[in-house]
């Protein structure tokens, strides 16, 4: 996901209209500029793109990349994350890109007229992206009215500091910060850092529309007890989708107090109270869930064994990330009580063989994505029980599994459906390996990147894949400026990561 900051739009000194002219193509840098402002000069009232999103979040973000949108002042509140807005949008008709009511340009008086023709510019501000309109909503209160409209921010989920929730006076004296525009905009998510419980009360006091418009809510690093844990859930009765990161003072007991039926998303990281007993609570009080992403060193095999296999079972992805303490047992239970998952990510979880790979293949035939990244005793053997048995499969992630050889490579290349495959730092995999990828023509997206033996040679077979829409060559040694031109050429709709 894309991290982008905002600066403070309910500033009483915005300019309240346009300057004169805006020449040529209107960006978010010469409104500023034009409308006097710097991007963080003034205090952010959206207290507010991350993949480690995601997205947000991010959750996670995340394996696929970050973004490189650029980075504002360390005292703007608000920094953004956002999934689907890292470039600007087009709307689309019989294929075509519709431009924004050409009629009316033509009809305007003058430039300033059509600066302020609020038709127009919704239109034209679904161009930009939100980092860009997070900017041009400083112009004007004319703009900011418009940019305001929830519909622009739906998928934004913006990211409050426990720093930036206070104003303080030259007496020293705290005041809760106004949060106006976040109430106006109509979030649906936001991510919430080095919060206590005061802080998520008063939060939530001070933006009581968010009882009922917020749908997603990320504790990262906070000092969040049992109590908090549990008035929050209560108090925000929308919420659908809970992210607890580096939150080390709730307890097990707080989960089984304040866990919500309603919740259908969680993820917990990096809690250093989050054992088996915790997973038993999820499993109890969340009859609904579809998604649980866990990362916790300390849970053993008998995690999933908490999970009751229901045939009607709502739960769908499961992610369990560096929970070193699980082995082939565990997917034993896995493959027991949640067969009908559709993806499935094992990363990190280091004493996963073979047989427990063949175990997933023979009993989750529904399995659209596989992570066994950072499982280094994958062999050649795991790959082929996947290509026999799991034709849906759409997505592969062997990043770190060091033991695959382009044998193995050779088994996925008959896998029809697969879109994306991950082999980062797969450091046996050879140019010959490589040829077995040259047929499978559904490939969107690939990763050799920091692979050591693959040439230029043999990397650039890869321009049959003529569907391949992203290439990661990453610290690839075969990776050279003419092969980087070559893919240009004859790879034009792919986006070449190197």
């Amino acid at each position: 996901m894309n991290a982008i900051s905002v600066t403070n739009p309910d500033n009483n000194n915005l300019s309240t209209t346009t300057s004169g002219k805006i020449g040529g193509e209107i960006s978010s840098r010469i409104a500023a500029e034009q409308a006097g402002l710097k991007a963080g000069a003034t205090k952010a009232g959206v207290v507010g793109t991350t993949t480690d999103s995601g997205t947000a979040t991010n959750l996670d973000n995340n394996r696929r990349g970050s973004g490189n949108n650029p980075k504002m002042d360390s005292s703007e509140i608000g920094k953004v994350v956002e999934g689907s807005e890292t470039a600007p949008k087009k709307t689309l008709i019989n294929g075509k890109a519709k431009r924004p009511s050409f009629s009316r340009m033509m009809n305007a008086k003058s430039l300033s007229e059509l600066m302020q023709d609020e038709h127009f510019l919704k239109k034209l501000f679904a161009c930009f992206t939100s980092f860009e309109k997070c900017v041009l909503a400083q112009v004007c209160h004319k703009w900011k009215d418009i940019l305001y409209h929830p519909q622009y921010w739906k998928h934004i989920i913006p990211i409050i500091h426990k720093r930036d929730l206070y104003d303080e006076a030259e007496d020293g004296h705290k005041s809760f910060t106004s949060l106006v525009s976040f109430e106006q905009r109509g979030f649906e998510s936001v991510c919430l850092v080095s919060v206590s419980d005061l802080d998520i009360c008063e939060f939530i006091d001070h933006c009581p529309k968010t009882k009922k418009t917020l749908k997603a809510v990320s504790l990262k690093r906070s000092t969040v007890t049992d109590a908090g844990l549990e008035v929050m859930l209560e108090q925000l009765g929308s919420v659908e989708s809970l992210e607890l990161s580096g939150c080390n003072d709730f307890t097990e007991a707080g989960l089984w107090s304040s866990l919500q039926p309603r919740i259908v998303s969680l993820s917990i990281s990096d809690c250093i109270s989050v054992a088996d007993e915790s997973v038993a609570a999820v499993a109890q009080r969340l009859p609904n869930l579809r998604e649980l992403n866990l990362q916790a060193y300390h849970v053993t095999d008998s995690l999933l064994a908490y999970f009751p296999a229901r045939p009607n079972s709502s739960m769908a992805m499961l992610r369990l990330k560096s929970c070193w303490e699980l082995t082939n047992h565990a997917v034993v239970n896995i493959v027991q009580c949640l067969p009908q998952l559709s993806v499935l990510s094992l990363s990190g979880c280091s004493k996963i063989t073979d047989e427990a790979v063949e175990l997933i293949a023979e009993n989750m035939s529904q399995l659209k994505s596989l992570d066994l990244s950072w499982c280094p005793r994958i062999t050649d053997s795991a790959l082929e029980y996947v290509a026999c048995d799991l034709p849906k499969l759409e997505e592969l992630v062997l990043d770190r599994c060091v033991r695959i050889t382009d044998t193995g490579i050779g088994f996925l290349s008959t896998m029809n459906c697969m879109r994306a495959l991950y082999l980062r730092w797969c450091c046996q995999v050879q140019d010959f390996g490589l040829q077995h990828l040259y047929n499978m023509k559904s490939l969107a997206i690939l990763s050799v990147a920091g692979c050591p033996l693959l040439t230029a040679a043999g990397l650039s077979g890869l321009a049959q894949l003529k569907n391949l829409e992203e290439l990661e060559l990453t610290n690839c040694p075969g990776s050279s400026p003419e092969l980087l031109q070559y893919f240009s050429l004859n790879l034009s709709k792919c986006t070449i990561v190197h």
